[in-house]
C-alpha cells in the first residue's frame, strides 16, 4: 500500500486519512502548523455589515464558537446577511449553525469567489472578513478595487508546531516510504521545506496541492507539482492522489 504524508495539522487530520484510506492508501501524519485561537479581537456588529467572507473551516470554528459561547446574538444577526464561504467544507461547517451561504464557485478559492460576485453586489458596501494570521489578503484588496469597504479580524493564527519528527521523515522520503508529498496550504509547503532543510524532491516521490493557491507557493519555491485536484477539498484530493499513483 503507498504512502502519503500528510502535512495538515493534527486535529485536522483525521478526515483527509480517512479519504486516503478509502483510496487504498496508508498515510504518514507529519504536521507542519499549528492553528491557535487569535486573542485580542472584539466582537463586531454584526448587523452593520451588508455581508461576510469566510475562507477556511478554521475561520468558521474560531469566529462562530466565540459568537455562540459570548455573543449569541451577533449569531443571530450573522444568518439575516449575506454569507459567502470558500469551499463545501466551510459552507457545510456553516450549514452547522443555521447559516445558508450565497452559492460557490466550482473552483474552490478566493479569485474564483470573487470573479461569482457582480461588481454591484460589493460597490458602496462594507463587508466583514474573517481571516488567519497568513491570509494573501485576495479578498479584501478586490473589495476595495471595487467601491467596497471591508473590516478583517484575524481570528486564529498559524504557527510552525515542534518538528521533533523531521528526522524520521526525512528518512522515509530518501529511502521511497513515501510515495506523495501533500499539501493544503501555503504555510503548510513553506514549513515542511523548511523543516527538512531542502526543497529537492527525490525521483519518483510525487507532491500534490490541494488547490492553485498552494500551488503557486510550491512553484514559487522550486517545487514541481504533479497533482492539483479538479475541486479543492478532501475527498476530491485524495481521490486525485490515489489515481496519479495508480498511473
Amino acid at each position: 500500500m503507498k504512502c502519503v504524508l500528510v502535512t495538515r495539522p493534527k486535529d485536522q487530520a483525521g478526515a483527509f486519512v480517512e479519504e486516503l484510506k478509502k483510496n487504498g492508501l496508508a498515510s504518514f501524519v507529519f504536521p507542519t502548523i499549528e492553528i491557535r485561537p487569535s486573542s485580542g479581537w472584539a466582537i463586531p456588529d454584526v448587523s452593520s455589515y451588508y455581508g461576510a467572507f469566510f475562507t477556511s473551516p478554521n475561520s468558521v470554528r474560531y469566529f462562530l464558537e466565540r459568537l455562540s459561547q459570548e455573543a449569541p446574538a451577533e449569531l443571530e444577526k450573522l444568518r439575516g446577511i449575506k454569507v459567502f464561504a470558500v469551499g463545501r467544507t466551510t459552507a457545510a461547517d456553516l450549514e452547522a449553525y443555521g447559516i445558508e451561504t450565497e452559492p460557490l464557485p466550482k473552483v474552490a478559492d478566493a479569485v474564483n469567489l470573487m470573479q461569482t460576485i457582480a461588481p454591484e453586489e460589493i460597490d458602496g458596501k462594507t463587508f466583514l472578513f474573517l481571516r488567519g494570521s497568513l491570509s494573501l489578503g485576495t479578498i479584501p484588496k478586490v473589495i476595495a478595487e471595487r467601491g467596497g469597504r471591508c473590516d478583517a479580524v484575524t481570528v486564529y493564527e498559524n504557527h510552525p508546531p515542534d518538528l521533533e519528527a523531521t528526522g524520521e521523515v526525512r528518512k522515509m522520503v530518501r529511502e521511497g516510504s513515501v510515495a506523495c508529498l501533500s499539501f493544503t496550504s501555503p504555510s503548510t509547503a513553506e514549513n515542511y521545506f523548511r523543516a527538512v532543510g531542502s526543497t529537492t524532491v527525490p525521483e519518483g516521490v510525487l507532491v500534490a496541492a490541494i488547490g492553485h493557491t498552494t500551488s503557486s507557493a510550491l512553484e514559487k519555491l522550486g517545487v514541481k507539482v504533479d497533482i492539483v485536484p479538479e475541486y479543492y477539498d478532501g475527498p476530491h484530493f485524495a481521490k486525485a492522489i490515489a489515481d496519479a499513483l495508480a498511473d
